[in-house]
């Protein structure tokens, strides 16, 4: 069956975009699954009527018996439940001689529906056509612990203590009360939907041909994913003040440290892939003898969340005898160094994974790690844009 997860459905509130009425009636066919599943539905369909929070945990944590059919079309509406959506499906529509009962009052989720009921192919088709990619855009925050702790899905009291932290900002910032969040388990980590308040909005609106004003507080729902494979969390919510609040209180309340996942860009381990071997090059770094790259980690997600591992005493020694370079998409989540320093008659373990996490095998090596690593570009650091770069590092060798 259709994988129907929080990849794809990420936009609860694409279920109260369409009218209470089209929703039940497509649900209708599906009634005993649901019943099932907790779900009543109502013989008089309202948005008072109708569960939608335990459909959305329905739809959310789907099993081996949820209907493909209900599946699709709820993908596929969702997707196409934009203006552009629907003008496609409209033109689409009218070109296939579809006879659809169009109302003025029509949102485009009720019109995705609509035409899915005529033609399922023709609004895959014009997804096709249509869905430019527009992924969430994420924040990434990196767990500064080496060691984690292993994740344990919080309680129900846990997840009260933190609703509650969270009120407390939303109502400061008149975005409402009572935020719920909700987490659902995954292959590639727990996701949790923040369901919250927007500020309150007035609009003008058509009613019957005249403009009338309407006062509303629109839903919104944010997404945050805690991958324990890795240790990171990433973000999708509207505002900066959103994202912080969200790191802090669920590093707080899940790991006890609100500066669980700082907010620190520091390390950057692209240099590895725009200037290969050149930066390891440590020649003006006093007291560095050498540099070599022993392992570095790939992240490469899908379904089975898949991390590509490369190890060799020499990475790019390893890499150049077959005549390859480094993979130029997956994300570079680790990267694992061997230095020599004068000092020491054996080289030494440096270990930098992004965002802000360095892990040396002595404290004392810090100072001399940091200022090569500022100066091969991998410290994101204004300040140091003018320091020598690996190229010219390279010739005064």
């Amino acid at each position: 069956m259709s994988a129907f997860n929080l990849r794809r459905f990420s936009n609860p509130e694409c279920l109260r975009a369409i009218h209470p009425r089209h929703l039940v009636t497509f649900l209708r066919p599906f009634e005993n699954f649901l019943t099932n599943r907790g779900l009543s539905l109502p013989a008089e369909p309202s948005a008072e009527s109708i569960d939608y929070d335990t459909l959305i945990g329905i739809l959310m944590d789907p099993g081996t018996d949820t209907p493909r059919e209900m599946v699709d079309a709820l993908y596929y509406v969702h997707e196409m439940s934009t203006d552009e959506g629907m003008d496609a499906l409209i033109d689409a529509a009218a070109a296939a001689s579809l006879e659809l009962a169009v109302h003025p009052d029509q949102s485009p989720a009720d019109l995705a529906l609509q035409v899915w009921a005529l033609s399922p192919d023709l609004v895959q088709e014009k997804h096709a056509e249509q869905f430019v990619s527009s992924r969430r855009s994420f924040d990434y925050y990196q767990s500064k612990a080496l060691r984690r702790p292993k994740f344990e899905s919080p309680s129900r009291d846990v997840l009260d203590s933190l609703e509650c932290d969270l009120n407390d900002w939303f109502e400061k910032k008149h975005r409402g009360c009572d935020p719920r969040v909700f987490p659902f388990p995954k292959d590639d980590g727990v996701w949790f939907l923040i369901r919250h308040g927007s500020p309150y909005r007035r609009e003008g609106v058509l009613r019957n041909g005249k403009p009338e004003g309407v006062h509303f507080r629109p839903l919104k729902f944010d997404v945050l994913i805690y991958d324990p494979r890795i240790g990171e969390i990433r973000i999708n919510a509207g505002s900066v003040g959103e994202k912080s609040l969200y790191r802090e209180q669920f590093g707080k309340h899940l790991f006890g440290d609100p500066d669980y996942f700082p907010d620190v860009n520091k390390y950057d381990l692209e240099p590895l892939r725009r200037d290969g071997k050149t930066s390891l090059v440590c020649v003006d770094v006093p007291g560095m003898e050498w540099v070599r790259l022993k392992e570095i980690h790939f992240f490469r997600g899908g379904a089975y969340g898949e991390i590509e591992i490369r190890k060799a005493s020499d990475v790019f020694a390893a890499y150049m005898q077959r005549g390859h370079e480094l993979p130029k998409q997956p994300r570079i989540l680790l990267a694992v160094f061997e230095v020599k320093f004068e000092d020491d008659r054996r080289p030494r373990s440096v270990t930098i994974k992004p965002r802000n996490v360095a892990k040396y095998t002595r404290d004392a090596d810090g100072a001399m790690i940091e200022e090569w690593l500022t100066k091969r570009g991998f410290i994101r650091s204004p300040e140091h844009a003018a320091d020598a770069t690996p190229g010219q590092a390279l010739a005064s060798a």
